[in-house]
């Protein structure tokens, strides 16, 4: 799930529903409960543990511990390789995610119905906004504010939740994804230096305010905007996968122009790079949903 959530295009929420844990999920995350946290108080006496340790199993705590774990190191790993290739390959790589979006788009399109006016109000909706979003941050320096670095958080959780929808590709919707993916890869080299003693630990202060500002929108995200976005599905469900599938189609403007950026004639030997990046990245998305045919999204 979490090499999943760090590319643009691929769901973490599909993985979860390949390896038959997506329900569990869910209902891991709708059985956390705050205030859960008051039992620490008798933890010192043997019944207070024992009744602290069956409400962490009650709520499958361990569950998503383990996940988690598994989640954040393959993101720092993947997260790492991904900044790397925009940076020595950018052109490539936001060919590749041309493709991995393109062939999202297709796959989901089949689960809606743009034949009633709610339908297409949504669907016109998404393709609007997320073709206007991505020409402002793909034209011009997109702010990594506080503020904003928190709301993408929020927003990048989804990926968790929904299958078929990718938080990485929000972030390159907001123009926050390669400014992330070298932050973290900065902050997980910062770390090791400091526990080898190469670097004093006040010098991760703005890295660290980053990741955190991230990670704290991502938890108030998993409780909010995710509720909101099941409750969305079950009362809405065609209407609010029309917008989201359309918000992907809105958003490929944003590879196309980092492309033509990088290079403008498209030069008849960086032409055939490029369609095959984006063979290839669609093929990806295109392979999974194969073998993935019978599931029930």
């Amino acid at each position: 799930m979490g090499a999943a959530d760090s590319v643009p295009g691929v769901s973490g929420g599909t993985i979860a529903f390949i390896t038959g844990i997506y329900e569990r999920l869910i209902t891991a995350i709708t059985r956390l409960d705050p205030t859960a946290v008051f039992l620490l108080a008798g933890v010192h006496r043997r019944e207070g543990r024992r009744r602290f340790y069956d409400r962490l199993l009650e709520m499958d705590v361990p569950f998503l511990l383990a996940l988690g774990l598994g989640v954040v190191s393959a993101i720092v790993t993947v997260s790492r390789v991904m900044h790397a290739a925009l940076q020595e390959a950018e052109a490539l790589t936001f060919a590749f995610f041309f493709g991995l979006i393109a062939a999202s788009a297709v796959v989901l399109y089949e689960h809606m119905a743009v034949d009633t006016p709610g339908r297409i109000a949504a669907a016109v909706a998404g393709f609007a906004i997320a073709f206007l979003v991505s020409g402002v941050t793909s034209g011009s320096d997109v702010a990594h504010t506080v503020p904003i670095i928190f709301v993408a958080g929020s927003i990048a959780i989804v990926a968790m939740i929904l299958p078929g929808v990718s938080g990485a590709f929000f972030l390159v919707l907001f123009g926050q994804y390669e400014y992330l993916t070298g932050v973290l890869t900065s902050f997980v080299d910062g770390v090791l230096a400091v526990v080898v003693g190469d670097r004093a630990i006040g010098s991760l202060a703005d890295a660290a305010t980053t990741v955190f500002t991230f990670g704290l929108g991502a938890i108030l995200g998993l409780f909010t905007i995710a509720h909101l976005i099941r409750w969305a599905l079950d009362n809405y469900r065609v209407a609010t996968l029309s917008f989201l599938v359309s918000l992907m189609v809105g958003a490929l403007r944003l590879p196309v122009e980092r492309v033509l950026d990088t290079d403008p004639t498209l030069a008849a030997g960086s032409v055939l790079p490029i369609v095959l990046a984006v063979a290839i990245g669609g093929g990806v998305v295109l392979l999974l949903d194969y073998f993935t045919d019978d599931l029930a999204y």
